[in-house]
């Protein structure tokens, strides 16, 4: 296989920016969408799109998919929408559930034809090590949970037409959003690091540098699995479940 036609979502910002330069130079055609442009020059074409509606969406990716014949998606676009239980709203619960999991559903069916046709394909999940819980984060972390449990049954579901699908939990990353939230010198941010045993947050080339092991050829035997890129923070969430 010697294109490569890569759709991001999510990908003016942060993680996804990071994702789309790091592919483009691997040799990837990238394609992005996201809300709206970052008002910086995008590494491929741009096309945007809100997540949250569901027409609008698989109105901008049939415009894609007349234009271009895919071989890769990394599904990156999210929200998190905290709330305690108690607090919780079906209306939230909806939009979260949309953006992170219905918009990647969206964006697979958009894509498969593509990659069915070239006998190749790669998805890439964007989860969160969430996904195994936290205080407020019952539709996010809902959202990515199921969004791991979709790579393992999309793998299973298109092994035979040669596309593999793998999803990366990331822990606490280095973000403009992230250091907004949690600016230097704030005991919320103090307190996060201090669950970090590698001693640091993740930058979005951490990330972008995992999405490239699971979108290179060489990586074709590896479908199902889920890489949390975390710096071990992971390790004492799941000591407590």
């Amino acid at each position: 296989m010697a294109d490569f036609t890569t759709l991001i979502t999510g990908a003016t910002r942060g993680i996804g920016l990071a994702c789309a330069e790091r592919l483009r130079d691997a040799g990837h055609h990238v394609v992005g969408m996201a809300r709206s442009a970052s008002g910086e020059p995008f590494p491929g074409d741009f096309l945007a799109a809100d997540f949250g509606d569901r027409e609008a969406t698989a109105l901008a990716l049939a415009q894609l998919s007349e234009r271009f014949d895919f071989t890769g998606l990394v599904n990156n676009v999210g929200t998190v929408g905290a709330q305690r239980v108690e607090e919780m709203t079906l209306d939230v619960l909806d939009d979260v559930m949309q953006i992170n999991l219905g918009a990647a559903i969206q964006c697979v069916q958009a894509c498969l034809p593509g990659m069915r046709r070239a006998g190749y394909g790669r998805i890439v999940n964007i989860s969160s090590e969430l996904a195994l819980g936290l205080p407020t984060r019952t539709a996010y972390g809902g959202a990515k949970a199921a969004l791991l449990s979709a790579t393992r049954t999309w793998a299973l579901e298109l092994a035979a037409d040669g596309i593999t699908a793998n999803a990366i939990a990331p822990g606490p990353v280095n973000t403009e959003l992230f250091t907004r939230n949690n600016p230097p010198g704030s005991r919320e941010r103090e307190r996060k690091l201090a669950k970090v045993p590698l001693g640091r947050f993740g930058e979005p080339q951490d990330i972008a540098n995992a999405v490239a092991f699971f979108m290179a050829p060489e990586s074709g035997f590896v479908t199902g699995q889920t890489l949390f890129v975390d710096g071990g923070s992971s390790l004492g969430m799941t000591a407590l479940l």
